[in-house]
């Protein structure tokens, strides 16, 4: 049932911007009773934003003890260990309970994602709520003066729900909407000088369905995107690897029209700002925002297309060392933190070595989508969503990024699994990265020298779209290898089975790296004086160029920069003679560096 009633609304069109929401009111009212209460709304609302928020404002004296239960495991909140008592000094078993929850200081309990925790964690919770106990200890003596459970009731993000009347019986319920938390306030705070109010207008139109896609939080993260000169799209979730569509369900259950464009159109036209389809580097790009602004970034692209490694390069550069790096596989609960006992008489969670200290840190999360099992990843959930590790703070945090490969590639489901629309919303902004994005190729050629550029010449000129979705540059790098060692190539290639590997010839590849005559930059510049006379002849014929325009505008347009750069008197004598049109064509999509070779290549042909 809906919480919309007309009589809320009007309450709503009263409220000043200034006034308390909903929830701020129910959470002050339940604190002065003494109550428990349980908050259902949907994600990306701002429920949580909201505690910490105004417990920090309206209880001064108080903390807020968040506790995000989907994260939790049966040991994290209490634990039956062995002391030694302190009148008889013999060891006694006592039931140790979590450090947060003994803050020496009032403090208010959230309980976050409440039925998202396993059977053993909902029955700890619940003595919680319904007594505010925990195994033998009183919260009210610890200092606890409020208890509150937060939930999404779709069944899509949950593992239980709430039957039981004589739990239910102890709950003061609210179900709220984005009209309840004051989302619209923090957002015209966080981004002055912006005037937000065509924004929010525009949400305010859109139909429930379209609401709940582009939630608070997604429009967060669009705006943010914006205000970097970014696609707005990235803001955006990849949801199960697609794109989220802002699109209403017709009534027949099937996917209406798509209103993504238009939508993200107006948000860019409200504040002012381009909406680019695309940027040059954009991977780049992307994580040196994080690092300014504190972002989690999802970079999900192909295998081996060298995203992981240009994160880690990037990342290095912005940090001046390295990123704390995990790869999901292989990572276990361990390897984060473990709950022990500590001298005070709590379960004490000590996190790995590498988070703690106040040096600048950014982390890794490699093969996102691959958790080795679902306690792993629950605990990482709670890095990336709160930025915190068994409920404490990851000090001077700067970025997150996680990298991934999508669900299919090339037409083969890759072993990787699903995540739901909560989980997707946590990333300030989410990439479909292409193999072009990655400037692997410069690398190849630092590293390889003449073999790289072979090949790459080969992977650019000489097989198909198809066949270079099938060659990475991981492959690239081992056919370079297998080629020094005199190796069969077939090998480096993707092996599918039953002797049969990736569907990519390799005779023109074996031809160029036995030396057979080839056209490339290197063959322009060692023969330039000849290639100028051909493209005279073709500029004397027809404005528009002819075959050699074509075959030299195609050789600088593949280039890499360290190439161009290599070879720039030839380069600049040879695009004076091509027609206008392509010459414009390199400075188009490309990075910013190369933009100004070419820019430099122009401004020396004036001068000649």
């Amino acid at each position: 049932m809906s919480t919309e009633t007309p009589e809320l609304m009007a309450t709503l069109g009263r409220r000043r911007p200034d006034d308390p929401s909903r929830l701020e009111e129910f959470i002050d009212a339940m604190i002065d009773l003494g109550q428990t209460g349980q908050i259902f709304g949907e994600h990306g609302i701002g429920k949580t934003a909201t505690f910490f928020s105004h417990i920090a404002r309206a209880h001064p004296d108080a903390t807020l003890v968040y506790v995000p239960a989907a994260n939790l495991t049966p040991d994290d909140l209490l634990v039956n260990a062995p002391v030694q008592d302190p009148h008889t000094g013999e060891l006694v078993l006592r039931q140790l309970v979590m450090s947060q929850l003994k803050p020496s200081r009032p403090y208010v309990l959230l309980i976050d994602d409440s039925l998202q925790a396993g059977d053993t964690i909902q029955s700890q919770l619940m003595q919680i709520a319904c007594n505010w106990t925990l195994g033998e200890h009183d919260l009210r003596a610890l200092g606890c003066i409020g208890v509150f459970l937060t939930d999404n009731e779709s069944l899509a993000e949950t593992s239980a729900r709430r039957s039981d009347l004589a739990l239910l019986d102890r709950m003061v319920t609210m179900r709220i909407t984005a009209n309840d938390t004051s989302w619209r306030r923090h957002l015209a705070a966080k981004y002055r000088p912006w005037d937000l109010t065509e924004v929010f207008a525009l949400w305010a139109s859109l139909p429930p369905a379209l609401r709940e896609l582009l939630s608070p939080r997604t429009l967060d993260h669009v705006l943010a995107n914006a205000r970097e000169g970014f696609p707005l799209r990235w803001g955006l979730p990849l949801v199960d690897g697609e794109r989220l569509r802002l699109a209403e369900p017709s009534p027949d259950g099937r996917p209406g029209q798509n209103r993504t464009t238009e939508i993200l159109d107006r948000i860019a036209r409200a504040v002012g700002v381009p909406d680019p389809a695309r940027i040059p580097d954009p991977v780049r790009r992307v994580l040196r925002a994080a690092l300014r602004n504190r972002w989690t970034v999802l970079l999900q692209g192909p295998p081996g297309c060298g995203k992981t490694e240009l994160v880690r390069e990037t990342v290095r550069e912005g940090l001046g060392r390295d990123a704390l790096y995990f790869s999901l596989p292989v990572t276990n609960v361990e390897d984060l933190c473990a709950p022990v006992p500590s001298p005070d008489g709590t379960l004490e969670n000590l996190l790995a070595a590498k988070f703690t200290g106040p040096e600048p840190k950014a982390i890794v999360w490699d093969e996102y989508n691959r958790p080795k099992d679902k306690a792993a990843f629950a605990k990482l959930m709670e890095i990336t969503q709160e930025w915190s590790l068994a409920g404490r703070p990851i000090e001077n945090l700067r970025a997150q990024i996680a990298v991934q490969n999508p669900p299919y590639h090339l037409g083969r489901k890759l072993l990787v699994s699903r995540n739901n629309i909560a989980q997707a919303t946590r990333f300030t902004a989410s990439l479909e990265v292409e193999p072009e994005d990655i400037p692997a190729n410069e690398w190849l050629i630092a590293r390889y020298g003449k073999d790289a550029e072979t090949v790459l010449e080969w992977w650019k000129h000489d097989i198909d779209e198809e066949g270079r979705a099938w060659i990475t540059k991981r492959t690239l790098e081992r056919l370079i290898k297998l080629h020094r060692r005199g190796l069969p190539l077939e090998m480096a290639t993707v092996y599918l089975g039953d002797g049969e590997y990736a569907p990519v010839p390799l005779t023109a590849l074996i031809d160029r790296l036995r030396g057979r005559p080839v056209t490339g930059l290197r063959e322009l510049a060692r023969d330039v004086d000849a290639w100028e006379a051909r493209l005279r002849r073709a500029a004397d014929q027809s404005a528009e160029g002819g075959g050699d325009s074509d075959v030299v505008h195609q050789i600088l347009a593949n280039a890499e920069l360290s190439q161009l750069k290599k070879h720039r008197a030839a380069v600049t004598r040879l695009v004076a003679l091509l027609p206008a049109k392509l010459r414009a064509t390199y400075l188009v999509g490309v990075s910013e560096k190369q933009q100004r070779f070419w820019t430099e290549v122009f401004m020396g042909m004036r001068k000649r």
